[in-house]
């Protein structure tokens, strides 16, 4: 894998297969646990744990940037900055502010929204398979913060405010993404609409796993603990982004028979 010539980008996001998922729902998870550790199991409180994480995300990202091709340990570091820093945006405008979840909820969906709009008609695109320009892929990653921030939220209010638990909550969020799943393979949805719903989705639902997980069991989880599950969470991120690196399956220029047999979807 090699440097485009003179500069040049190439895309910057992975092929989206199986392992793009597991990964992606791994990071969430690990998001909404290791917010919650840094907040408060070693008590650097919600104001410290935000600067630290963001200071954290900002050199990422410019790591990333700098980038002219995808490289998978700077990718998904930036995703998992990104989960955090998105978790600690909405706990900060619900503890920090008293600012309701159905608010916070509705503030993003339409930040979400109208990062597309100006996407789409900057770029006429919404493809992530087609982030090879620096202003696509600010984009892009302003469009991936505002999806952290608003399934934090989104996941709250349905498993929390809503009282149905994060067993339910994350039922609910997982059955959406399957019927998503359905739609694609259907063609009934397209591929950039597919992907978007489905990624949209999968924070709430790592945020409703995480929760569950280590929440005491007096609160609904099973009392796992947060240290222990953002560990092992890590680990298999490490391992995961490890295997691509040395396989190169995700990158714009692997085998497309071998990457179609992993759950491509070529948007």
């Amino acid at each position: 894998m090699t440097e485009g010539r003179s500069g040049e980008m190439l895309n910057k996001v992975p092929y989206v297969t199986l392992y793009f998922w597991i990964i992606k729902v791994l990071a969430t998870t690990v998001g909404e646990t290791a917010a919650d550790f840094l907040n408060m199991k070693l008590g650097l409180g919600l104001n410290l744990t935000s600067v630290v994480m963001t200071v954290a995300l900002v050199i990422a990202l410019v790591i990333q940037m700098r980038s002219t091709l995808y490289v998978p340990w700077r990718y998904w570091l930036v995703v998992v900055f990104l989960s955090i820093v998105g978790t600690l945006i909405t706990d900060t405008m619900s503890d920090e502010f008293g600012i309701s979840l159905y608010i916070s909820t509705a503030v993003f969906s339409v930040a979400l929204i109208v990062t597309f709009i100006l996407w789409h008609r900057s770029e006429h695109t919404l493809s992530i398979h087609k982030i090879d320009t620096p202003r696509r892929e600010t984009f892009y990653w302003l469009a991936i913060l505002f999806t952290f921030a608003l399934g934090t939220a989104g996941g709250d209010l349905v498993s929390e405010k809503a009282g149905l638990g994060y067993l339910t909550a994350g039922l609910i969020f997982g059955g959406l993404i399957a019927l998503i799943t359905i739609g694609y393979y259907a063609k009934v949805l397209g591929p950039v609409l597919a992907f978007w719903l489905a990624y949209i989705l999968t924070r709430p639902l790592g945020a409703s796993l995480g929760d569950l997980i280590t929440q005491p069991k007096s609160n609904g989880g099973l009392g796992i603990g947060t240290m222990p599950v953002s560990g092992i969470f890590l680990i298999v991120i490490l391992g995961l982004v490890i295997y691509l690196t040395l396989t190169g399956i995700d990158g714009p220029n692997s085998n497309s028979e071998e990457r179609a047999k992993l759950g491509g979807i070529v948007s």
